[in-house]
């Protein structure tokens, strides 16, 4: 059985792992595999995308078991959940589980539930899910297993196959649970148990205080888990008060997952199968991931693991104890140490197998519907096509069968990168040509254009390596999660610093819109070992479209100088915008003033121009519609990105066109390493 060339390819669509498809956080699937020794000849799904994909489940996988009774052995129940940062997962969740409803039907050790449930970081629905999940998998009585161990899009396996069947054949009895190494009275403090939640709206509330129940020891850790079935049997089915009080009990807590299984366990009749291990290794940086990401979700404080770098592998092999995965693994933030992992693990690919560098993520695909897109991407992911094509004319202006033109919306949008380093947008539509009116598919890739000014001479500001203003800042990675930083009028974006180590600075920042009016100027500190800075002025929208620039000075001198765009937006409701909604969107803010206070005062220090006619030209733009926005959108955004190339699916009848499946860069250029192909004897799938 071979895979479609749809399937195949279907993990670089996405950061995550396929296997993330089979989560519960917003996909809600479901993976079971046998675990037994690869030497008798069990099929094993695995190694789909070696260095692309984030989850063991598919990183390495595990046999396909046939009836257990002739092979008595280790089985295991893999429970695969999404990002609990869940933006993009939630997102990308209808992809998601198109994709993995196919991929199921490829191979028979791999289901997904047929229900699917929304969930977010701390929530209950986290916990209730697992419990539905658990309660499923005892349901299919066609499938014996041994152990149910969850796991994340961002693990990655540290050990091979073989080595967990035989650790977890020689535990079978054990379930392990990580405890949280801290006094118990701190830990409910900590976790906030000694408080009342209740999530709804996607939020978790906080409503009151609450005591704990007498006589109970409360505990808790990592919600990261290995657990027998016996255990889980008692979980799920289990009348006995116990349970169903502590199943009460967490309904209403924070972070349920992470204490609900230990209280369980350790209270229970078999809390002497409880072994202090999860066997995964996290990369914790406080210092980095406890930044309070979460309270737009929740009434509360939480902490999340960095990404591995290459760096920070060595922990893994610094470990003493028993380990078989390690978290967190992000390819947007840095494949090479999925790459170092993968390789260690199973070997080199062959040289000069292509694309071991690239890696490709989805954004967006057509059966999302364009519902799924703002009016901002749908704005920018247009102009990119309109501006390939417009190339592809001027590249062969004499040629009539090389001029198309775009019809209906964008059809794929997906991310590029290469060796760690964002490449640009991939949009894919389809076109007619204006001579044969015949149609076809093209793709173009965007590529974004450095906008960064360094001045020389800086003596101390020398210190100054980088300065970029996007949205969506992760302090936690350090990187913009809105790569090439798309925005509209109505985005709220942050200036970002990065320092090499130094003396003591104190710089000016300025902010200047596209009418020359200085929209915000504040001063940063800058200690001796600061490696960031970064701050979002809380700039009054709509901010005005078009070039905005950034200036860090000293003593008023320019040291630095960043450009950004905002976008100009045709779209309104993903409906083209008419004369009738143009209005406030275009037109900046009221009184052209962005914060409580006007700096136009800086007009002349800053050495200006006259902000009069720009922002009579400015007023002009506010009423364009049609065409002419279209016209606006486009010398706007191709100011910042360029055409780095295009393509077709089928032979185009541009003959300079050629084919996607023959270029390094298309979202369906080959990549062997992310392909799902039939099972091979070895019972590997690579």
């Amino acid at each position: 059985m071979v895979a479609s060339a749809r399937v195949q390819k279907l993990l670089r669509r996405y950061k995550l792992a396929i296997a993330a498809g089979l989560t519960i956080l917003l996909i809600q699937g479901l993976v079971v595999w046998s675990l037994r020794s690869l030497e008798e000849g069990e099929a094993e799904v695995g190694a789909v995308s070696r260095g692309q994909i984030c989850s063991p489940c598919l990183s390495y996988g595990y046999p396909i078991g046939r009836d257990p009774r002739d092979n008595p052995g280790t089985q295991a129940v893999i429970r695969t959940r999404g990002n609990r940062q869940g933006k993009t997962l939630g997102s990308r969740s209808n992809y998601m589980h198109r994709e993995v409803l196919q991929m199921a039907e490829l191979y028979p050790n791999v289901r997904a539930t047929p229900w699917r449930m929304v969930t977010i970081w701390g929530g209950a629905s986290l916990l209730k899910a697992y419990l539905r999940s658990m309660h499923d998998l005892l349901s299919m009585l066609d499938w014996k297993w041994d152990f149910f161990i969850n796991l994340s899009a961002t693990d990655f396996p540290t050990r091979t196959n073989d080595e967990l069947v035989t650790f977890l054949s020689q535990n079978r009895d054990k379930n392990f649970l990580k405890s949280h190494g801290r006094e118990n009275a701190r830990f409910i403090k900590k976790q906030g148990l000694d408080r009342l939640f209740h999530e709804c709206d996607n939020h978790m509330w906080r409503l009151g205080e609450r005591t704990i129940p007498e006589g109970l020891e409360v505990s808790g850790g990592s919600d990261w888990f290995s657990l027998t079935r016996k255990f889980v049997e008692y979980v799920v089915n289990s009348q006995d008060e116990l349970v169903t009080g502590l199943k009460q009990f967490y309904t209403y807590a924070l972070l349920p997952a992470e204490s609900f299984f230990h209280t369980v366990l350790g209270n229970s009749h078999i809390c002497d199968t409880l072994v202090d291990n999860n066997l995964r290794v996290t990369n914790w940086n406080r210092k980095l991931g406890c930044k309070c990401q979460y309270k737009h979700i929740v009434d509360w404080c939480g902490c999340s693991p960095n990404d591995f770098k290459p760096s920070d592998l060595i922990r893994i092999q610094q470990l003493t104890r028993p380990t078989f995965f390690a978290r967190k693994f992000e390819s947007t933030v840095n494949q090479e140490s999925i790459e170092i992992l993968d390789n260690h693990l199973y070997g080199q690919y062959p040289p000069g197998t292509v694309a071991l560098k690239a890696y490709w993520e989805s954004l967006f695909e057509q059966a999302d519907g364009v519902s799924s897109l703002n009016d901002v991407t749908l704005t920018a992911y247009s102009s990119f096509f309109r501006l390939g094509l417009r190339k592809q004319e001027t590249t062969q202006s004499s040629s009539e069968a090389c001029r198309f033109e775009p019809i209906g919306y964008t059809v794929s949008v997906h991310l590029y990168f290469y060796d760690d380093r964002f490449q640009g947008y991939l949009v894919r539509q389809e076109v007619q040509n204006v001579v044969t009116r015949s149609r076809e598919m093209l793709e173009v890739w965007a590529v974004p254009q450095a906008t960064l000014q360094l001045e020389h001479n800086l003596h101390e500001f020398e210190r100054l390596k980088h300065l970029e203003v996007g949205t969506e800042w992760d302090p936690k990675e350090r990187i913009f999660r809105n790569f090439g930083g798309v925005m509209g009028p109505l985005d709220e974006p942050v200036a970002v610093q990065k320092w090499a180590r130094g003396p003591n600075l104190t710089a000016t920042i300025v902010w200047i819109d596209p009418a020359h009016i200085v929209a915000a100027s504040y001063d940063i500190s800058i200690d001796v070992e600061a490696e960031f800075t970064q701050y979002k002025p809380p700039l009054q929208r709509p901010l005005r479209p078009g070039v905005w620039t950034v200036r860090v000075l000293r003593l008023w001198e320019r040291v630095a100088e960043a450009r950004f765009l905002v976008m100009p937006l045709a779209f309104k409701g993903r409906e083209p915008l008419r004369t009738e909604d143009h209005g406030w969107v275009h037109a900046g803010p009221p009184g052209n003033v962005y914060l409580d206070q006007s700096f136009q005062q800086l007009t002349h220090v800053l050495k200006l121009p006259p902000s009069e006619p720009a922002l009579q030209e400015a007023q002009k733009k506010t009423s364009l519609v049609g065409k002419p926005l279209e016209t606006w959108v486009d010398s706007s955004v191709g100011a910042f990105w360029v055409t780095g190339d295009i393509c077709s699916e089928q032979t185009s009848s541009c003959p300079t066109i050629g084919l996607c499946t023959k270029t390094s860069w298309s979202s369906l250029s080959p990549d062997p390493k992310s392909e799902l192909g039939p099972v091979k004897k070895d019972g590997r799938i690579r």
